[in-house]
């Protein structure tokens, strides 16, 4: 049962994601028919991306404190929903509005569903959230496809295909909620005993986590968005080039996820990430230094897995800092710590814009060995420090078998 509610909350991350993956493919919609300036369009974007960031540790802090599974389903139909609806309207303030609705329903989702990943998987906790982040990789994909097939067969209300997975995906969760709470509230019990509290709580370690999470971030934001201009203004190729290149950086994402996440329950969460660290202090210079396209294409796939292999292990070491605060440590990791290095993306512009892509991308490269020595700062998770929510094994075994079946 524990297994099936893993692969529930995946499923309901990848739901949830298809609407972030969305939003950007509405622009050109929304633009023409609102006649709105870049600006305009961009501002929805970040309103959205904003709300979803800043709001998550608050839904975290909740989790927190009264662990309320009815937020997933209703974090589902806020996103969907809300982005669903911004094509019945012309009217700007309204879709950034709604926008924002959809933002906070995604931020409702994620430390909740983060917070019962944590629960429900027993020793295998990097495994099962790296089977929580391949759900959303994998709705970050779909949205604009989903999206933007829909309105171009009838047009700006096809916004409205967006409600139907929330809305399936919203009613079975419903159906999930007893389990949820059913588990969680033994778990918890089992574990805090009668002084409620876990294990210690070290905020120096997950400050300091939080940095190595924001660095990553702007590695990966960066090369998300000018991998496919490096092909067509570095390497001269093709846009269809620039294209594949970013496909094949997305597709490594999913099998970096899983990787990481078992090799991190093999192995340790530091060690994933020290790996990962070093793997792209070497990988992103060798990068820079090849001028040949297809050589710089095989280089990619594996600079997206060692990167990708980093996002479970971040999250799960940053929960065994604040074993206590299991929901804020995952909307903090999963939301603001991810965004602010999203939001350093044009510092990287400003750079590839005076010297050219090719030097913004070498910029992304000066970043792993200092993340690399932040990393080798962090101090191993203690005994205990995961106990949040982890079920004694006569009650019921692990929720991973060594097969991560």
């Amino acid at each position: 049962m524990r297994n099936k509610l893993i692969w529930i909350l995946s499923l309901g991350h990848m739901v949830t994601d298809i609407n972030q993956g969305a939003l950007p493919a509405l622009l050109p919609f929304f633009i023409a028919a609102c006649d709105l300036s870049y600006t305009a369009a961009a501002t929805i974007v970040l309103a959205a991306n904003l709300a979803s960031s800043i709001i998550q540790p608050l839904f975290g802090y909740a989790a927190d404190r009264f662990s309320k599974p009815w937020l997933l389903w209703a974090g589902l139909l806020l996103a969907g929903i809300g982005l669903g609806m911004t094509g019945l309207f012309e009217n700007y303030p309204l879709i950034l509005g709604l926008a924002i609705v959809s933002g906070i329903g995604i931020a409702a989702y994620h430390p909740e569903a983060a917070k019962q990943v944590n629960a429900h998987s027993g020793s295998r906790k990097n495994t099962a959230m790296s089977i929580f982040g391949v759900g959303g990789t994998i709705g970050f994909a779909i949205g604009p496809f989903l999206v933007t097939s829909a309105m171009i067969f009838w047009g700006l209300k096809g916004t409205l295909i967006l409600i139907v997975p929330v809305s399936i995906m919203a009613l079975y969760m419903i159906s999930q909620v007893s389990k949820l709470e059913r588990v969680e509230g033994k778990s918890d019990c089992q574990d805090s005993g009668a002084t409620g509290q876990v294990g210690t709580e070290n905020w120096p370690a997950f400050t300091q986590l939080t940095l190595v999470v924001i660095g990553r971030s702007i590695v990966f934001y960066g090369l998300n968005t000018f991998i496919s201009l490096y092909w067509i203004d570095h390497l001269h190729q093709s846009k269809i080039m620039g294209s594949t290149a970013l496909t094949i950086f997305a597709v490594s994402g999913v099998l970096g996820n899983l990787m990481g996440g078992t090799l991190a329950d093999r192995f340790g969460s530091k060690k994933i990430l020290l790996f990962g660290f070093a793997g792209l202090a070497v990988l992103l210079p060798l990068f820079c230094m090849v001028d040949h396209a297809m050589l710089s294409l095989c280089l990619v796939f594996p600079i997206g897995i060692i990167l990708y292999a980093s996002y479970s292990p971040s999250i799960v070491l940053g929960q065994s800092y604040l074993p206590n605060r299991v929901g804020l440590s995952s909307g903090v990791t999963l939301g603001v710590a991810i965004s602010i290095g999203g939001a350093a993306t044009p510092i990287i512009g400003k750079i590839a814009d005076a010297y050219g892509v090719w030097a913004g991308i070498m910029s992304l490269a000066c970043l792993p060995p200092i993340l690399f020595a932040l990393a080798m700062g962090l101090p191993e998770p203690q005994p205990g420090d995961d106990t949040i929510n982890r079920v004694t094994s006569a009650d019921s075994g692990s929720v991973l078998n060594s097969d991560g079946q």
